[in-house]
């Protein structure tokens, strides 16, 4: 009896621990944040990137819409701008800019 009351306790210490481990931690999150926008900030200071400003200039007239929401992503050693564009019909597309050149390399509709 004495050995099935440990085991439970170590049971539910086991089970409290990976429910902590799996809450995310807000800290983390925002420190993570600010490290990505420093990190960006740093790629257009440094004329790696151009600022999303140029970006929205540079490829205006250009969208199958209007502009709905923007991500920026560094993949396989370089930058995209990911735009997220609604046109009047309500679809929705994904636009994909190089971020130094400015230039579209895909529509995708959603």
């Amino acid at each position: 009896m004495r050995l099935r009351r440990i085991s439970t306790g170590i049971a539910l210490a086991l089970a409290a621990a990976a429910l902590l481990a799996a809450v995310p931690r807000p800290a983390f999150a925002r420190d993570t944040d600010e490290h990505r926008r420093d990190e960006i900030r740093r790629a257009v200071e440094a004329g790696e990137i151009r600022s999303l400003a140029d970006i929205l200039n540079a490829v205006r007239g250009k969208l199958p819409g209007e502009v709905a929401g923007v991500e920026i992503e560094h993949k396989d050693g370089r930058w995209l701008y990911e735009l997220r564009v609604i046109d009047g019909q309500g679809r929705l597309f994904e636009v994909y800019i190089g971020a130094r050149s400015g230039t579209i390399e895909r529509i995708k509709e959603k």
